[in-house]
């Protein structure tokens, strides 16, 4: 405990400890149905303060988790120390060159604003408040992926502290290891301070959201399959069936185009030969309101989740979606993927071939529900054609990075966790144990 109270010695930034005042809200993850156990709380102040952590932490033999806000917490925490890099919050845009700054406290949405009024856009996903070095880090899927690849894939330049509490900017060139496992490994090899990444023209973009009744599931589903079989790489479509407490059953397509409304309109044209909708947000708008489009909530929650990237959307899979009605559950997301994902990459995830992923959303209102929601994800997943790995952005407490990585790509990361942090240091939300750690698939990432 005294090398817990020395952090106060080394510090500029805010540190809380059990037992203080406002200590149990500073550790809770954005996730409020995940246990967060730590031994401290930092929000550091700047880079250097990350660096007089690490070195601290290191001589005192502590491990630190780091996290912006708390997305994609698993819980995996006990024992360490809680780093908050939200004040870390530079963000510079270059017109000309094309490329962002980003410190790591940066959400999403910042940065889509600052990219907008020079006609740029970032990777961003359905969420606004989420960090884009959070996302980045564990590969990233955005409404943008299909025409330019994972989050990471933009990634030029990661501004890191390392195990030795030493700053270092790590790029393709300087350090092609380090380079490729932050590209979507996670946060087990070194802390990250800030990142430099291509933004992408955007000159143009229509979205926006179609809502109708369920009885209308069946059709709705029909003219989402006609419109993704042939879908450029610039057109994102998803499918949301919806169950909204005290509301009835609904369907949604949400959507993004990068180019002109009658483009989009054209594409989107099956769409508007089914039924009237209840409600129609489509329209030209700017990258930086993307994040409107689903309203997923800004404060935090909590939510039980699960994923499966679906090998094919057949009649047998539509049939086991629309059959029965989703609830418990909230939502269940189809994303179509495929264009740029399905392309080169060199980074942890490699190409995501699958055409579809599949996000399922419920509340844990009592132990009860839990378990009724838990059930119906395992039905729809045991059910559904999945390829049996996952984006490592969307996993959930329950598993592992042997969910997101074959064991090749683990072996490597493994051996870049060692090189690179030895006395483990570091502990990712979703950790990378170091080679020769692992006796087998299933204790991966424990």
């Amino acid at each position: 405990m005294n090398a817990l109270h020395g952090l106060r010695a080394v510090l500029r930034g805010q540190v809380w400890l059990p037992g203080e005042p406002a200590f149990d809200t500073a550790r809770r993850p954005w996730n409020l149905a995940i246990e967060q156990q730590v031994d401290a709380v930092v929000e550091a102040a700047d880079a250097a303060d990350v660096v007089a952590l690490v070195r601290h932490a290191r001589a005192a033999g502590l491990s630190i988790t780091t996290q912006p806000n708390g997305h994609g917490a698993s819980g995996r925490t006990a024992g360490t120390i809680l780093l908050r890099t939200r004040r870390l919050d530079t963000l510079q845009v270059g017109p000309t060159t094309r490329r962002a700054r980003v410190g790591a406290g940066v959400a999403s949405g910042l940065l889509q604003a600052a990219a907008a009024p020079h006609g740029l856009t970032g990777l961003p996903g359905s969420s606004p408040v989420v960090s884009v070095a959070g996302v980045a880090l564990g590969g990233g899927l955005s409404w943008f992926g299909r025409a330019f690849g994972w989050v990471a894939d933009s990634v030029t330049a990661f501004d890191v502290v390392d195990a030795e509490g030493h700053e270092r900017h790590v790029t393709a060139d300087t350090e092609p290891e380090l380079y490729w496992a932050l590209r979507g490994g996670g946060g087990s090899f070194a802390i990250v301070t800030a990142l430099e990444l291509a933004l992408h023209p955007a000159p143009s973009l229509y979205g926006g959201r179609m809502l109708w009744p369920v009885r209308h599931a069946w059709a709705v589903m029909d003219a989402y399959r006609t419109i993704t079989a042939t879908a450029p790489d610039e057109l994102t479509v998803w499918l949301d069936l919806l169950h909204f407490p005290g509301a009835e059953p609904m369907v949604a397509v949400d959507a993004t185009y990068l180019g002109d409304a009658a483009e989009a309109h054209s594409l989107l044209a099956p769409l508007d030969r089914l039924p009237s909708p209840l409600s129609d947000s489509r329209r030209p708008m700017s990258v930086a309101e993307l994040g409107a489009i689903t309203a997923e909530p800004t404060d935090p929650g909590a939510g039980l989740s699960h994923t499966e990237l679906l090998t094919v959307l057949d009649d047998k899979a539509v049939r086991t979606l629309l059959d029965d009605p989703i609830e418990p559950l909230l939502s269940a997301q189809l994303r179509h993927l495929g264009g740029a994902l399905a392309g080169p990459s060199d980074s942890p995830h490699g190409p995501l071939t699958e055409p579809y992923a599949l996000y399922m959303f419920g509340l844990p209102a009592d132990p009860g529900r839990t378990e009724a929601v838990t059930a119906r994800q395992r039905a729809l997943a045991d059910a559904l054609p999945t390829s049996g790995r996952k984006p490592l952005t969307f996993l959930n407490p329950n598993e592992t990075v042997a969910d997101a990585f074959n064991p090749d790509v683990l072996d490597r990361l493994g051996d870049i966790k060692r090189r690179h942090d030895p006395h483990d240091t570091f502990r990712a939300n979703f950790p990378v144990p170091s080679a020769g750690a692992r006796s087998g698939r299933a204790s991966a990432g424990c």
